[in-house]
């Protein structure tokens, strides 16, 4: 780790092991890939659309913790266990990325894999921020 980097752990989220939820680098948020998971390390009960809500929340409590806003992001990655189920719950998706984050998006990719650290894991949702100084 280069000196002055700041690990971003929230004390409202679960505790990390084997990793930080972000890396501040100057400016720059590094934000690691988070599942559904609540605070008590479980994936939170329901579909695609329930753990978007919380992968996403938990991304920004990270975001938040560094300094920054939902309108910092400059690039979020979805890793998808099921696109279908996601592209057939996009409009309830968006309508909570935009009620979250509001209506400017980030450069963004969506890929489909296998499987997640957590095998009830739908969705993964990792980004990068870049706070301004305001």
């Amino acid at each position: 780790m280069t000196e002055g980097n700041v690990l971003i752990n929230p004390a409202s989220m679960a505790k990390p092991s084997g990793f930080s939820h972000g890396v501040l680098a100057a400016n720059t948020v590094f934000l690691a890939g988070q599942t559904a998971l609540d605070q008590d390390m479980n994936i939170v009960p329901g579909g695609i659309v329930e753990q978007f809500t919380q992968a996403f929340s938990n991304v920004l409590t990270t975001l938040t913790e560094a300094g920054g806003r939902p309108e910092d992001l400059v690039s979020v990655t979805i890793y998808l266990t099921d696109v279908d189920d996601y592209m057939a719950n996009g409009r309830e998706i968006g309508r909570i990325w935009r009620k979250m984050a509001g209506t400017e998006y980030p450069a963004m990719a969506g890929i489909g894999v296998s499987r997640l650290w957590q095998k009830e894991a739908l969705i993964e949702v990792q980004g990068i921020a870049v706070i301004p100084e305001r």
